[in-house]
């Protein structure tokens, strides 16, 4: 199998979890995630199978959407529900309060995450330090804030809103930022990724909707093609003449490729012949050289750049 599946993990289940379900049901060894998920979040987890990961690169991954429950009334050391709280209070803001702090938290903003995150530090994530007892200060990280938009109050001194972003954001810190800005302790209760790149809801299947196909043998037909996540890169389509030259993965002349004239230096293309997906290229000079080659399966050659 060669695709992509677009779960909707559950809360309580880490994203490697999910990688060794998609293994044991595809039977395929190469599977891997496009983005972690918090074990305690649910949503969107891309993930590659086969093939795949080979465009992990090539993935749009900067547009995220989060639909999060901050609460008031405590933070906690992990900035989320499941940690040990630190700081409480009684001061609850008003909704008119929290929603002019969100708007502060709005662009290009620096973020202190939990000292539980997955930020590495030397090659080890923080987490991992913080719970080795190590006493970790987590630098300041610029992130981009597209938008909050609040959708009301929940009970217990809680709030909705949908949070669009870029990547490396951290939304279990834009709710512990909402109280430090508001003058009530918060936390993060609730978190769903609605959105990763073009991976959404819509097209989400659930672990036990993909269990069902693959006992049904129809979880192959449920895949997302190889070049379904990435339509927003310019595609090139070779003439029926250079077959032999794409088959081997020889550069690829521009003069002979039609619209490739318009190819930047380094920009990166998709190549297609006879309207088939054959992998991912770079104008290198006066050619179209080969980054990632990755042959229909019917075509398949042990032959070219791979």
């Amino acid at each position: 199998m060669n695709g992509f599946l677009n779960i909707l993990k559950p809360p309580g289940m880490t994203s490697a979890a999910v990688v060794a379900l998609v293994k044991r049901l595809t039977g395929e060894k190469r599977v891997g995630h496009a983005g972690t998920l918090d074990p305690e979040a649910a949503g969107v987890l891309p993930i590659m199978i086969g093939r795949a990961a080979r465009l992990f690169d090539y993935l749009v991954d900067k547009e995220k959407a989060y639909v999060a429950e901050a609460a008031f009334g405590y933070a906690t050391d992990t900035q989320d529900a499941t940690g040990v709280v630190i700081e409480s209070g009684e001061n609850y803001p008003t909704y008119e309060a929290v929603c002019a702090a969100a708007k502060q938290l709005e662009g290009d903003i620096f973020q202190r995450p939990s000292m539980y995150s997955a930020i590495k530090q030397d090659g080890v994530a923080m987490y991992e330090r913080a719970r080795r007892g190590e006493t970790v200060e987590v630098p300041l990280r610029q992130v981009h804030v597209e938008s909050i938009t609040m959708h009301g109050e929940t009970p217990n001194h809680g709030v909705l809103m949908t949070v669009k972003c870029g990547r490396g954001t951290y939304i279990r810190s834009i709710c512990d930022d909402l109280g430090k800005l508001t003058g009530c302790p918060a936390h993060m209760r609730f978190l769903l990724r609605a959105q990763s790149g073009v991976f959404t809801l819509d097209t989400a299947m659930t672990v036990e909707e993909a269990t069902a196909y693959r006992n049904e043998g129809t979880l192959a037909q449920h895949l997302l093609p190889l070049d379904w996540p990435i339509s927003h890169i310019c595609r090139i389509d070779v003439p029926p003449y250079l077959q032999k030259q794409v088959v081997n993965g020889v550069r690829l002349p521009i003069e002979k490729v039609y619209h490739a004239k318009d190819v930047v230096e380094g920009g990166i293309v998709r190549i297609y012949l006879n309207n088939e997906f054959w992998g991912m290229a770079e104008r290198q000079g006066d050619a179209l050289a080969w980054k990632c080659q990755l042959p229909p399966e019917a075509t398949s050659t042990e032959g070219g750049s791979r």
